[in-house]
Order: C-alpha cells, then structure tokens, then sequence
C-alpha cells in the first residue's frame, strides 16, 4: 500500500513510523529483525530502510604504493525490504540514492522492486564521499534529487531509458527530503524550499524531513511549504540524542541546531546513561506536541535504538 493511500486510511490520526540501517556486512539479518520486533506493538504501516553508498579504501600493496577498492559496508537495502514485507506483512520503503548509481542502474534497481511488489521508494542525491568534499554524481548519474524524481515519475508513466515494444508502468509512490533548517549546502530556506517544491512538480506524494529539535523550526518550514503552494503530506522526522558527543556531531553532520535548554540538561548529565534518559524524555515532549498539530506520521531515526524509540513510543501511541 502506498504511504498516501496509509495516509488516507488513518483518517487524521497520527501513526507510528520508523527508519533502520542496513547491518554491516557480514552481519546477519536477525540483528535487524531483533530492532523491528520490539516496535511492531506500535503498529507501523511502514518500515524506512536506508541506502549506504559505495567508499573508497585504501590497501598497502608494499613499496609505498596504494590499492584504491570500492567497498559497500551495509548493502542489502532491497533485500531487507523484501523480508521486512515478508515477515512482517507491512510495507517497507527503500531509499534511493543519485551517489554510486548510474541511470541504468537505477532503471533496473526500480524494475526488481517493481517486481517485489514494493510501491514506495524515498528519492534522495546521497552525500558526498567520505573522502570528497563535495557532491559528484556517477557517469551518467543524477546530480539532483529532481532528476532522480523525475526518472522514477516516467517510469509511472511506461518511460524507459531506451524504446521498448512492451513498456509496462510501473506506480510508485515517492517520497522526498525535506530540511527545516535548510540543507547544509543550501544558499538559504528559502532556495531550498524552491528546489523541494520542483521535486514535487515532478512527480514526488510527499515530504519527509530531516531530524530536527525545535518544533518551532518544523512549524515555521510547513507554514512556507504551505505558502509557497506545496500541499503534500509533510512527515517529521525525530531523533532522541543519546550521548554528549552529539552535541557538536549532529549539528555539524545534518546541519540543525539544538535548543539550549535541551544542551542545558545534557551538559548536566554525569554520563550517556542520563544522557539517554533526557533525550527519550526531549523527543516525548516534541512527539506529544506534534501530534496535537495533527501530523500525518512520527517518523523516527532508530539508528538501532530501538528500546529508546519502544520507551518513547509507549508513552505518545
């Protein structure tokens, strides 16, 4: 079921959401299904799986020299997603990303999920490199978002990269990015907020935003959004803070600021332990809040903490 069509069944009651990462290779797939169980209580029509890009390591051959390798560290975005659908019976929702894909790839990437019987896709440009400072799409890759939003709408449409005798539309539901505080490498809100509402013109059902910790920033984002004659679904994103170090990580790692009442009570914290405890009760304060403004969905960064985001859950759902 598409996240517009979940949406529509809720009849504008919030429901429960989370995203997971792909283990890291090697791992076994149980390590991701010991996370999702104790959230199922909660009921989410949808499970977000995150897509990890391809890195560069560097192999001592001798002699000085280097061997430059491409390596994927959490592979198996579509195949998590296949076996959440299996076991769980709810829809699960991969992320799509321009970095490491060309237009090929990406054409057959959305044809096997075609095939699964996965209908929603979140389309994102990725992060740079961890050993680039900027953004440099594939050989015929996307360098946008927008672009990517577009080859999955002419997909909708029976649009392949080539002419084909048989050209069967595929229906996939699309979900975007959206920043509140605006994208790191956005000139300003409101040029970011341009660029969105493009993804949207192409084809994109709705808006899912990146972690923020003042509401008063997501408030302020949907009232432009809206203004600015973007009326799709707009689904906020949360994060509880679970350690001293990412008072300086988060913000510098997805550009959001923390409320100094918030960094207050972390500083005063003794250890991670009480640390953690004031982040699950930050993020119950921002989820009751929210859902009294009647958002569509609390979409929560597990980040593997799945007892953090069960303690905060049992106390909003």
């Amino acid at each position: 079921m598409k996240v517009t069509e979940h949406l529509k069944r809720a009849k504008g009651q919030t429901q429960f959401t989370f995203e997971i990462l792909p283990p890291v290779k090697g791992h076994h797939i149980n390590s991701i299904f010991e996370n999702i169980d104790p959230l199922m209580e909660f009921k989410p029509p949808f499970i977000d799986v995150t897509y990890h890009r391809e890195e560069f390591v560097y192999n001592k051959l001798g002699n000085g020299l280097l061997q430059k390798k491409v390596v994927r560290k959490r592979p198996g975005t579509v195949g998590i997603c296949a076996a959440i659908q299996n076991k769980y019976g709810i829809d699960a929702i991969p992320h799509i990303l321009c970095g490491g894909f060309n237009k090929e790839i990406t054409e057959n990437l959305l044809i096997d999920l075609d095939f699964l019987g996965i209908t929603n896709v979140v389309a994102l440009r990725g992060d740079a490199m961890k050993s680039e400072t900027y953004f440099n799409p594939d050989n015929d890759g996307h360098a946008y978002a927008s672009d990517l939003v577009n080859q999955i709408s002419d997909l909708n449409k029976g649009k392949y990269l080539e002419e084909l005798e048989v050209s069967t539309k595929t229906d996939f539901c699309i979900g975007v990015a959206g920043y509140p505080e605006k994208h790191m490498e956005a000139p300003s809100l409101e040029s970011d907020i341009h660029f969105l509402k493009k993804k949207i013109k192409l084809g994109a059902d709705y808006i899912i935003t990146q972690m923020f910790f003042d509401n008063s920033k997501f408030f302020e984002f949907v009232d432009i959004c809206r203004s600015k004659g973007i009326k799709v679904p707009i689904i906020p994103g949360l994060k509880p803070i679970s350690t001293k170090k990412q008072l300086n990580i988060l913000p510098h790692r997805f550009h959001c600021d923390l409320p100094e009442e918030l960094i207050k009570e972390v500083i005063k914290c003794k250890d991670n332990i009480q640390i953690k405890e004031v982040g699950i009760e930050w993020c119950i304060k921002q989820s009751k809040e929210l859902m009294k403004s009647k958002v569509p969905f609390l979409h929560y960064y597990s980040m593997g903490r799945a007892q953090s985001i069960k303690k905060i859950a049992s106390q909003v759902f």
